[in-house]
This record gives C-alpha cells, structure tokens and sequence, in this order.
C-alpha cells in the first residue's frame, strides 16, 4: 500500500511539473492535477493539502537535483573564471528543462513562506559556491558581487522564457559576457 501511495504522490508531482511548465502557477489546480493523473480531486487532498504544499514539495525534490547539475558543472572547471561562466551558463542551459521551467515558474510564483524559505536555501548553496569563486578573483564583497551575478543569471532567464526575440543562445552568450566582465571589476 505505501508503494502504491508513492507511486501516486510521484505522478501527482509529475502532472505538476508539467501544469507549472505550461502554464505556470495558474495551472497548477487541483482539479488539474485530478483530470491529469486520473484520481479524483478528494485523493488529491490526502496527497497534499493546498496548492503551496505541492510546490513545496517540488521545490524540496527538484531544487536538489537542479542544483547538483550546476554543481556538477562549476566543480569540473578549474579556474575561478571558469567556475563562474559555468555557473551562468548551466542555469541557462537548465531553462529548455521541464524541472527547471517547473523551479522558474515556482520562483515567479506567490508562495508560502515556507516555500520560499526551501528555495531561498537551495539558492543559499549555489550562491555560496559563486562567493568562493569571486573570493578567489579578489572580491572584496564576494557575497554582494554573488547577489548580482545572480540578477544577471535572473533577468536572462526571464528573458529566454518569455521567448524574446533572440535566441537564447544570443541571450545566454551576452549574459556570460557581462558577468565575466562584471566579476573582473
């Protein structure tokens, strides 16, 4: 029984994923996520009791994994300069992905606080990584300087998700550039 409950809070955080990434929090209802996984909106409820507990849980499940991959890709360079293009560049490349556009959507959204407190700590981690890198550079506000990288990782996020008028290819390499000669002061 409780393998057939996980499986069933697994597709209920599945059609959530994709009702955030279609179209964004306003989709994610529970008659939704009903119609999508096949159980009637009553089963919804024993699974989570409010639309915030869900994105809760999106956040605590997907925010992990998104952050391991920009990890991932900041620990395989080697200089501080590196680590920081890869920093931006990561994110960037994370907005084409189904979890990512489900944390941009979350992020957008108006949330609990308890919600905001678990995404504000997945972000902690990674923005703790980019002060070691700026601290190396010579920062001497590396945590300031990290904040504002992040603006620049932000807006360009926005930017790509809007579906602007340039590639996001454009988009990601302006955003690198100004970081990288941000960082070097």
């Amino acid at each position: 029984m409780a393998e057939h409950r996980t499986m069933q809070r697994a597709a209920l955080l599945d059609a959530a994923r994709s009702l955030l990434s279609e179209g964004g929090t306003e989709a994610l209802t529970f008659p939704a996520l009903a119609e999508r996984t096949g159980l009637a909106r009553s089963s919804v409820y024993e699974y989570f009791r409010s639309r915030a507990a869900v994105v809760e849980e999106l956040c605590a499940v997907d925010f992990p994994v998104w952050a391991a991959e920009i990890e991932a890709a900041m620990q395989a360079a080697e200089t501080p300069e590196a680590k920081i293009e890869a920093y931006v560049r990561s994110q960037l490349a994370l907005v084409g992905d189904r979890r990512h556009r489900a944390v941009v959507a979350i992020s957008a959204s108006e949330l609990d606080a308890g919600a905001r407190e678990k995404i504000r700590a997945a972000h902690g981690g990674l923005v703790a990584m980019i002060v070691e890198a700026l601290a190396a550079l010579g920062h001497d506000q590396p945590r300031l300087a990290a904040t504002l990288l992040q603006g620049i990782v932000d807006a360009a996020v926005r930017r790509i998700e809007l579906g602007a008028a340039e590639d996001p290819t454009a988009i990601t390499d302006v955003a690198v550039a100004m970081a990288m000669r941000g960082v070097r002061g």
